[in-house]
């Protein structure tokens, strides 16, 4: 016995169905291209949604574990005291906490003067680097320049700047802040906070490990600084990012649903095709029908045809999709492999089966039809 009697013997539906297939090759072929892309425009489209969304979290920066906590306006507190920032301490043990001053002051170097922000930071160390020469930690004396102030006045560690007529010696240019950062000190000058005369601390930034352990922070500053009165107020900046990728999510599904109604087109198309194919082979299912095939037997065999149009235009597509994922990856983001990543496998998954129930469900007439057929009236052809 042959290797192909023993799969004909084996898998006489699906061989049968191929051979079927084979027989109208243009017309299978045509139909096909619908599926492929249907599935190209369903996974290609949910993994633009998903670069699009990595590319917005990744230009916020880390900030999902960053808490900025505020004296509480609405209640008359106008700042933070120094017992306040130590229970936020307490509150944030194991996270970075960095207490600020803020002023406007009036910045002159070489003969240019110019209007900043001020920040007064005992320990600016633990949230900026520096571009050159080296942040003290603490900061007791001298000044740290942001990179856009330093480029703009061509300030360089050494220097001597005036800072609202006291002078100071810059110890350290700051390194740009990459993506988005709740205190974007780039076009300012910090100071030690003893040189901002102003009362309190208008801000306190946390910095915790994971976004978990920010909102656990964030829990425990409340419950240890508003257990009397609402001192503060807390913005957790893991808002943004999941309001972010809750937009994204459903922009994603909006994409995928545009991208649906391609594999609806080609539904049709096979529709047309297996209804073509099931007039034309009226006889052939007769003498199927005479011979002792059953109307579940000649069903089987018309679905699995619908069945194979769908699957090996699905893998088409997805095969095709992956490319195209690639693209929009490495355009966008400069990482083609990122189309592999987990998420965006579902959605090659998800078109793969879309394509192969929709191929399923658009047969499911034509197969029906043929299957209810009396074997004398197919004979008569």
């Amino acid at each position: 016995m042959s290797l192909l009697d023993g799969l004909y013997r084996r898998f006489p539906t699906a061989l049968m169905a191929r051979r079927n297939l084979s027989r109208t090759t243009a017309r299978t072929v045509l139909a096909m291209l619908g599926i492929v892309i249907g599935v190209v425009a369903i996974a290609s489209l949910g993994v633009f949604g998903s670069v699009l969304q990595t590319a917005a979290v990744g230009s916020l920066g880390d900030i999902g574990n960053q808490l900025i906590v505020s004296p509480n306006a609405e209640e008359g507190v106008r700042s933070l005291t120094d017992r306040d920032v130590r229970a936020i301490r307490r509150a944030a043990e194991g996270a970075t906490v960095v207490p600020l001053k803020q002023t406007q002051v009036q910045l002159t170097y070489g003969g240019q003067t110019t209007f900043t922000t001020a920040y007064g930071i005992e320990n600016p160390a633990d949230a900026y680097t520096a571009r050159q020469g080296r942040i003290p930690d603490p900061l007791r004396n001298g000044a740290l320049v942001g990179a856009a102030l330093a480029d703009r006045l061509d300030i360089r560690e050494g220097n001597s700047i005036t800072v609202d007529n006291r002078t100071y010696r810059v110890r350290a240019v700051l390194e740009p802040q990459g993506g988005f950062s709740p205190v974007n000190v780039g076009g300012s000058v910090i100071v030690p906070p003893s040189a901002v005369n102003t009362t309190g601390f208008q801000q306190v930034v946390v910095t915790a490990e994971t976004g978990e352990a920010a909102n656990a922070t964030a829990e425990s500053i409340r419950a240890d600084l508003n257990d009397r009165e609402e001192r503060v107020s807390i913005f957790e900046f893991a808002q943004i990012t999941d309001q972010i990728g809750s937009f994204f999510d459903t922009l994603s599904l909006f994409l995928i649903g545009i991208g649906s109604i391609s594999l609806v087109v080609a539904g049709v198309s096979i529709l047309n095709v297996m209804l073509m194919s099931t007039i034309e082979r009226r006889g052939e299912i007769g003498v199927l029908r005479a011979v002792g095939y059953q109307r579940m037997d000649v069903l089987k065999i018309l679905l699995t045809e619908a069945m194979l149009l769908g699957l090996v235009g699905g893998l088409v597509g997805v095969v095709l999709s992956v490319g195209a994922g690639a693209v929009i990856a490495e355009f966008a983001l400069g990482d083609p492999l990122l189309a592999l990543q987990p998420g965006n496998v579902v959605f090659y998954l998800a078109a793969l089966a879309f394509g192969v129930l929709t191929s399923v469900i658009s047969g499911l007439y034509p197969a029906w039809k043929a299957a209810k057929e009396r074997p004398v009236d197919a004979l008569r052809g």
